[in-house]
């Protein structure tokens, strides 16, 4: 193998990258990115670079010269088409890359409301340009309303009311994440927002978000509620999930489905893998659940094991990673580890709900299969080598007691 393309200047772009330099390919290697911006961090887009204290040069993910990497970069211009059979990817413009080996990392995309029209102070955030024009913003004192109470939702509302900001979040589910924590953790992480001041409205539908002629360059004025209802807002952002990033890909001969279907080791075609947010796989810590995470630690550890994949040849180890992620709301780092949903048994093992300081554990047909802590780090990442190892439930529990 003596080319490799990475398409996505993404974090699991990068650690792909990396891995490759690190592991001896000594080979060409390019990267392209959509992006004119070298690879940084995406979670401060949602804290601390939009409440503004950090800035652009803080959140870049490699600190060492990229000359050290011999890297052929081509940002911002995306790719647009893949052909297999020719082993070629093609970017906007019309330049056409050869690989021997292609690592697929270009993550995934808000999605919109259907029917909204553009008007100006309507966002949403995946960016760092996404981010500064937001941040930009607020500095006015805007009403915010943020429609979506999923991790990027909640962290932006936590980080407008650290502002001072009034903000109303709207979400259609009854609490907030109610598929994967339940809702008793879900009621815990809504009056968690209440607490601080967020107008948390849950069970409702949007019907419109309107304002002038976005032919006129018409802004945000109100969003209308399927009750009939209106909440005034100067900014509104769409916080309601992502779809993968597969759209340049359809035609080319991978299986797509809700992304990039892959093997158990990353492999979506001879010679091509996938990492990140639109990696799809079957995960054997879980039985060989088929799962698609859009998480940082999966992008981290995703896009060093395809890079390892690639270089194997005929013989890799399965990619089975236990799930870990965490978010910073207000004073609380919330921390999850495992596969876990809101039908599993639950019990909290540490700490209470009340305090907003506690571990719950989850488990699943006599396996624990997952852990969610408040401000408890330590503790959680014990569970998480218990998931790893299998453990029963019922042993998770008496390690709690015993504790």
């Amino acid at each position: 193998m003596r080319e490799i393309a990475v398409v996505g200047a993404s974090l699991a772009g990068l650690r792909a990258t990396e891995t490759l330099r690190r592991e001896g390919f000594d080979g060409r290697l390019v990267l392209v990115g959509g992006e004119p911006h070298l690879p940084y961090d995406r979670p401060p887009l949602s804290k601390e670079l939009l409440a503004g204290e950090w800035e652009h040069d803080e959140i870049v993910l490699r600190k060492l010269p990229y000359d050290e990497l011999e890297l052929e970069l081509r940002l911002g211009v995306p790719a647009v088409a893949l052909d297999l059979a020719a082993r070629e990817v093609e970017l906007r413009g019309g330049e056409r890359i050869g690989f021997d080996g292609l690592v697929i990392a270009t993550g995934a995309t808000p999605r919109t409301l259907p029917g909204t029209a553009p008007l100006d102070g309507l966002f949403t955030l995946r960016t760092i340009d996404d981010c500064l024009a937001i941040r930009a913003r607020l500095d006015a004192g805007p009403k915010v309303v943020v429609i979506g109470a999923g991790f990027i939702g909640a962290e932006v509302a936590a980080t407008c009311r650290k502002r001072g900001l009034e903000v109303t979040v709207l979400e259609a589910l009854p609490q907030p994440m109610v598929r994967g924590l339940g809702p008793v953790l879900g009621a815990v992480l809504g009056e968690m927002h209440r607490d601080h001041g967020v107008d948390l409205r849950c069970g409702v539908t949007v019907e419109a978000i309107e304002g002038g002629d976005p032919d006129m360059g018409g802004s945000v004025e109100r969003v209308r509620l399927g009750s009939g209802s209106v909440v005034e807002a100067d900014l509104v952002l769409v916080a309601v999930g992502v779809t993968p990033e597969t759209h340049w890909l359809e035609g080319s001969g991978l299986t797509l489905a809700d992304g990039v279907v892959c093997d158990e080791t990353c492999l979506a075609a001879p010679g091509v893998v996938a990492a990140g947010d639109l990696a799809r796989w079957p995960n054997r810590a879980f039985d060989g659940e088929v799962m698609r995470l859009e998480h940082w630690t999966n992008a981290v550890e995703q896009g060093t094991a395809a890079a390892h994949r690639l270089l194997a040849g005929g013989s890799a180890e399965p990619f089975a990673p236990v799930p870990f992620v965490w978010s910073d709301q207000y004073d609380v780092k919330i921390q999850s580890a495992g596969r876990f949903t809101g039908d599993d048994e639950l019990a909290v093992v540490h700490g209470t709900l009340r305090e907003r300081r506690f571990v719950a554990l989850f488990g699943r047909a006599g396996r624990l299969t997952g852990a969610l802590a408040f401000s408890r780090p330590r503790q959680l990442m014990q569970y998480r080598r218990m998931i790893a190892e299998r453990a029963a439930f019922d042993a998770a529990l008496e390690h709690a007691a015993a504790s």
